[in-house]
């Protein structure tokens, strides 16, 4: 009994030791192990992921529609075709689903000029496509906002010069990038209107500098992917037919 006593107290006085010790990071160490094609695959785990490699491929191979020619978002100076496609495309697919949530209409669509991350290539179209020329994972959402915002909105475009998607709304600028007109589906912008407008939520947080759409009316998350919207747009139509219009241009 008393070595039972004896052991329960030198773990006792063990443990106090233990608890009251201070321990301080002193060094960390690293290794770094290269990836290359060196290094030797596992058959097992290729097995296991074959099935599902070829089912992933045959999904991201499959044509949905056909491009006319190639596009690509340097051939035009404040709009391009590929860009007025991306907006129009967002336009069209989102706002129904934001009508039925909310009864109101998108008024316009702005996206931006560095989210279109490849060309579309003449010839088939296939979901690969949607994910090479979009493949972040940014989500529709849309906007509230005042006309003074919107007028905040409009005088980052005209300042960053630069082909913006954008899609329903109209800016025309002179020879020294000075407004002479804007209208949102063709009608003045009404100092008294609240709009809706249409973007992605890494715009909305203040990527590319966007920082007008805080604060707002509202947000409303469509819980919808714009990778998803181009693919859902694809499945529906045969050809694609992108140009290059009036929507941003300037007067020189």
């Amino acid at each position: 009994m008393r070595i039972t006593h004896f052991f329960f107290l030198l773990y006792f006085l063990f443990f106090l030791n233990c608890k009251n010790e201070k321990f301080h990071l002193v060094k960390i160490e690293g290794k770094k192990i290269e990836i290359s094609d060196s290094l030797e695959t596992d058959p097992e785990i290729e097995a296991f992921i074959a099935p599902f490699r070829s089912h992933i491929e045959k999904d991201l191979d499959s044509v949905l529609a056909y491009a006319p020619e190639t596009y690509s978002k340097t051939d035009g100076h404040l709009n391009t075709a590929i860009g007025n496609f991306m907006a129009d495309v967002v336009y069209e697919e989102a706002n129904p689903i934001f009508k039925k949530r909310t009864g109101h209409d998108i008024d316009f669509v702005l996206l931006n000029h560095g989210g279109i991350r490849s060309i579309i290539s003449k010839g088939n179209l296939k979901t690969r496509t949607a994910y090479e020329i979009m493949p972040f994972e940014n989500s529709i959402v849309v906007v509230a906002l005042k006309s003074t915002q919107i007028n905040s909105l409009i005088n980052y475009l005209k300042t960053a010069k630069r082909a913006h998607p954008i899609s329903k709304l109209k800016l025309i600028l002179d020879k020294d990038f000075e407004a002479i007109e804007v209208s949102i589906k063709g009608k003045s912008i009404d100092p008294n209107t609240t709009y809706y407008v249409c973007t992605n939520d890494f715009l909305y947080n203040g990527g590319d500098s966007m920082t007008f759409f805080k604060p707002n009316d509202s947000l409303y998350i469509l819980n919808y992917k714009i990778r998803n919207a181009l693919i859902d747009h694809l499945k529906k139509v045969d050809t694609i037919n992108p140009v290059i219009d009036d929507r941003f241009i300037q007067i020189k």
